[in-house]
């Protein structure tokens, strides 16, 4: 999400009186890949790009490509290959070992759909999961739809613009699997007609969402730490109690009688660190009732055993289900103990959390990084 607003800010800038844009876009990665599908980049006609599809070692020849697509006004697609020993192969002797589909797409200032301007859109809209199709590939006789067109999916209707009921059935339902998954992937249709389509479903969920319940130092370093990884920040506090280098990093400041007014959802995670027991016994109810998925209670286990303990005393008895949302004490075991290092564990079990991982060791996976299908 991060890039993609970084993209949209380039974008923006962008003088179209002398200079032009495409935008590259890796649709589909078979076997091992630095980037995943998804990734962007913004390549200016003056050499200047914003983003990357790699890590380093693709963007040198994707200038060249983008700079093509612009000058030919159509979009292509290159097919990078790292399993093999062709030496005239780019990336070639990096051992990714994997294969890489990049679609180059020429930007039209003037069309109000052209790729940018719907993440334009869908970044300005109400948080929510956007399902983006993307063309990757056309065979037959496509009369309204190109290579490079991205069509915003909201329902079936958004794919009339393809005119061909069997392959939007196939196309829907393919859909549907992608947003239960929440998994981004590129498709194949073919229809008895001769009609070839090639597309990437996109899954874009929004940026996770942190709300801290909370003012005192330790919110500033992890503050600072996740809105470098492009999260959205909430801080639950009276604002007259916020420091001024907090506030300025926050998106927004919400008064405690007013938190009901934030937008709790299922990317949201949630720690009670106010650093006062009576205070976060308080709120923990609160937090429980608006179904976030993650919950982190700082402090020793002790502590929060004795909150949960009261509670259930006082009438509030915290179910199984609530249980397994709750993170107490919250963070990884890294050995932290700075409150930078607290920050790095707290942000690095959120993330596990949210991408159904166990947060230990890369080197004890059996299966590869990342999910392949």
């Amino acid at each position: 999400m991060k890039e993609i607003k970084a993209i949209i800010d380039g974008y923006d800038q962008i003088d179209r009186q002398t200079t032009q844009a495409a935008l590259a876009t890796v649709v589909r990665v078979e076997g091992s890949s630095y980037r995943r599908t998804g990734a962007r980049m913004l390549v200016m006609s003056d050499g200047v790009w914003i983003g990357g599809i790699s890590g380093g070692c693709l963007e040198g020849d994707a200038l060249k490509r983008a700079r093509l697509a612009i000058a030919k006004a159509s979009a292509s697609k290159i097919t990078y290959d790292t399993t093999t020993d062709d030496e005239h192969q780019i990336g070639v002797g990096l051992g990714c070992n994997g294969i890489i589909d990049v679609l180059f797409t020429p930007l039209d200032f003037a069309d109000s759909n052209n790729p940018v301007e719907i993440l334009k859109r869908c970044m300005n809209e109400r948080r929510q999961t956007h399902v983006l199709i993307t063309i990757t590939g056309l065979e037959g006789d496509w009369a309204s739809v190109k290579e490079g067109d991205v069509i915003r999916y909201q329902d079936a209707g958004s794919l009339d613009v393809l005119d061909n009921a069997t392959i939007q059935a196939a196309l829907e339902e393919k859909i549907q699997a992608r947003l239960e998954k929440g998994v981004s992937a590129p498709y194949r249709f073919d229809s008895p007609e001769g009609q070839v389509l090639e597309a990437f479903i996109e899954i874009l969920a929004p940026e996770t969402h942190l709300v801290l319940w909370g003012h005192q130092y330790d919110v500033y370093p992890l503050t600072r730490l996740v809105k470098e990884l492009g999260w959205r920040v909430t801080i639950v506090a009276n604002p007259l109690k916020v420091n001024r280098k907090i506030a300025a990093l926050a998106d927004a400041i919400v008064p405690p009688e007013n938190y009901t007014d934030i937008l709790f959802d299922e990317h949201t995670a949630v720690v009670l660190m106010s650093h006062d027991y009576k205070t976060d016994k308080a709120n923990l109810p609160k937090v429980l009732a608006t179904g976030v998925p993650y919950v982190g209670m700082l402090g020793p286990r002790v502590r929060s055993e004795r909150i949960w303990s009261e509670l259930a005393e006082e009438g509030y008895a915290i179910t199984e289900d609530e249980y397994e949302r709750i993170h107490a004490p919250v963070g990884l075991d890294i050995g932290a103990v700075s409150p930078e290092e607290i920050a790095l564990s707290l942000a690095a079990e959120i993330r596990a959390d949210f991408s159904n991982r166990d947060g230990s060791f890369l080197r004890l996976r059996q299966s590869p990084i990342h999910v392949r299908e």
